[in-house]
């Protein structure tokens, strides 16, 4: 006879909800409907969500590192690319058209819903001294490189 094993309490709720969430953003937008364009609000909401996965990732990489060094060096080279992500997702949101058509640099008067508590550059500045502190510029420059799977 089969005994029926309690099951264990999620021990990470908070970040299935966020990628419940960011599943359910991606079939909205795949939707047969007119095709969603990115606007500086979208941009500015996943660069604040990328920004918090690169603290995690931090947190990981140097929890791992001292009893498990291998993975600390994956974890990290994952919270680089993910840095190299941001950085990306940045720079798009100034190429997008802002709402006054004069220009491009970040204002915190002319973000779409207004002067937020902290706009994506301020983020984008204040998670970069973190980067330049723990990562080289010639890691943040070098191209991934691919690995197979260990086992």
């Amino acid at each position: 006879m089969t005994q029926i094993r309690p099951r264990e309490p999620d021990s990470h709720p908070y970040l299935r909800a966020a990628t419940a969430g960011v599943r359910h953003h991606i079939r909205a937008l795949s939707h047969p409907a007119p095709p969603h364009l990115p606007d500086r609000t979208h941009l500015d909401t996943l660069h604040a969500h990328l920004t918090e996965l690169h603290r995690l990732l931090d947190q990981l990489a140097e929890a791992a590192r001292p009893p498990h060094p291998a993975a600390g060096r994956h974890l990290a080279a994952a919270r680089t690319r993910l840095w190299q992500a941001t950085t990306d997702i940045h720079a798009a949101f100034h190429l997008l058209p802002t709402t006054s058509a004069d220009s491009t640099e970040c204002q915190p008067g002319q973000l779409p819903e207004g002067p937020p508590f902290l706009t994506i550059c301020q983020r984008h500045l204040t998670a970069g001294h973190i980067v330049r502190r723990k990562t080289t510029p010639t890691d943040l420059h070098r191209a991934p490189h691919t690995t197979s799977c260990a086992r």
